[in-house]
């Protein structure tokens, strides 16, 4: 072959090379979302567990930005979903208690962030739980995803594939469900690699039913405590199937253009008037279902090579800020009718700013309330929590302050000490409380000012 040809062709391919490089380089980031259920706070390696290990998550927690004060939106399971879809507070629509009840679901008058996506070009994925709503117009692909492998309500067995469908449609599943979620997310990368995509993997582990596989029942054979035992075998499966995700982003080499997030949709429910699972909020002090620390901080990792430098970030964020982090990253072009109340975190974790996200977060559940202003929190909590079976009409604590910065465990209350903190920061949780409105369904009180315009209009319809 003549030099010169030799050359030319040297120079198309080097050209159609670059040309292939710019296209990847250029593709929009593949997001996942990876949620766990009812997970302790203390229950992860990188959380310092030293009875369960969790070797996969440690290693997204080394390429992460770790959020040690990593705050959910709500203390229970559909509320905090709620939330992450929609990147606002879940009682700005009366999403304020878990879905069950007829006609109760996300309101179809919000926009979840898998319709945002999809109208920006992505392919959208749910894998697991979806628990926002169990009627046909609260179906998830009726709300932006294109596909959908799990269960619509908010718990399942493990090895009854009742309930457990594809789309619409019933499916015969042998595997254990932690394992089919993890093969089934994997499944979903395959078949979109080459187009921008959208998971939103949300396991059920390790919320109740106990209920284990006799391989990881033996691993911990040496824990005692059987309900310890098998909560330590349903998050090994987890972890397992988190491992099978991150190997697969390697294998078809999309690690380095992926945003891939993970929390828990609230604290461990270690206090009786919930269905215990062994689990541990440790150093926190309270459980899912209330507002103290233990019901709404959690583990809370971000990765996005090249855009997030992997370490540990000490400010206040807050789930709704996944949302607004991924639509950015995603270049939706955003609109201030979204009325999103998460931030793009990007620049945040990159040190490109060095602000704070959010100056205060609130929380109201029922009766139950929680400021957190800089390191001060105003809490009211539910008291009765041994005896309660459910969220609505709790008994709640007197309004107590704590600094956080000094006092993780809320154990020093500083309400009689700081009477002016403690009223600066109830005039702010009641000024953001105008904004709330009544839930749609459940009770337990706390409606803000809409809410209370609301049911007046609807006793004079």
């Amino acid at each position: 072959m003549p030099i010169s040809i030799f050359r030319l062709l040297l120079f198309v391919s080097f050209v159609s090379s670059c040309s292939f490089l710019s296209a990847a380089d250029s593709k929009k980031p593949n997001i996942i979302f990876i949620v766990g259920d009812d997970m302790g706070y203390a229950d992860e390696g990188f959380q310092g567990c030293q009875d369960i290990p969790t070797p996969h998550l440690d290693a997204l927690a080394k390429q992460s930005v770790r959020c040690t004060n990593g705050y959910v939106s709500g203390p229970y399971c559909s509320p905090t979903r709620a939330g992450l879809m929609t990147g606002r507070y879940q009682t700005r629509f009366g999403h304020e208690f878990n879905a069950g009840a007829a006609g109760s679901g996300l309101p179809v008058t919000e926009t979840m962030i898998a319709a945002r996506l999809k109208s920006a070009g992505y392919a959208t994925g749910l894998v697991g739980k979806w628990h926002l709503g169990s009627e046909p117009q609260f179906h998830p692909q009726k709300r932006g995803f294109d596909e959908f492998f799990g269960f619509l309500g908010g718990a399942h067995d493990y090895f009854n594939d009742h309930g457990i469908l594809r789309g619409r449609q019933q499916v015969d599943e042998k595997e254990y469900l932690t394992d089919a979620f993890g093969r089934e997310a994997v499944e979903f990368m395959e078949r979109h690699k080459g187009e921008s995509f959208f998971l939103y993997l949300a396991f059920n582990a390790v919320h109740t039913p106990m209920q284990a596989d006799d391989p990881r029942l033996m691993k911990f054979a040496h824990i005692s405590d059987k309900k310890r035992q098998t909560y330590a075998a349903m998050m090994s499966a987890m972890d397992d199937a988190i491992g099978k995700v991150r190997k697969k982003l390697d294998d078809i080499g999309l690690t380095q253009n992926t945003v891939v997030t993970f929390i828990s949709d609230n604290g461990g429910p270690t206090m009786p008037g919930t269905t215990t699972n062994a689990s541990s909020n440790k150093p926190l002090r309270g459980s899912k279902r209330t507002t103290l620390e233990g019901g709404v901080r959690v583990p809370f990792l971000v990765s996005w090579p090249g855009h997030v430098k992997p370490g540990v970030y000490d400010k206040p964020v807050i789930q709704l800020d996944l949302t607004a982090t991924a639509l950015t990253a995603a270049g939706a072009n955003i609109q201030p009718d979204w009325k999103l109340e998460g931030v793009d975190l990007a620049p945040f974790l990159s040190g490109t700013n060095l602000g704070v996200p959010h100056d205060t977060l609130y929380w109201r559940f029922g009766k139950q309330m929680a400021i957190r202003h800089g390191d001060y929190k105003l809490v009211r909590y539910d008291t009765n929590a041994d005896t309660l079976t459910g969220a609505n009409g709790q008994p709640v604590s007197s309004p107590q302050l704590y600094n956080l910065k000094d006092d993780i465990g809320e154990s020093k209350d500083l309400a009689n000490t700081m009477p002016d903190k403690l009223n600066e920061l109830q005039a702010k949780w009641d000024a953001w409380d105008k904004s709330n409105v009544a839930p749609l369904w459940g009770g337990g009180g706390g409606e803000g000012g809409e809410g209370k315009k609301a049911r007046k209009a609807k006793k004079t319809d």
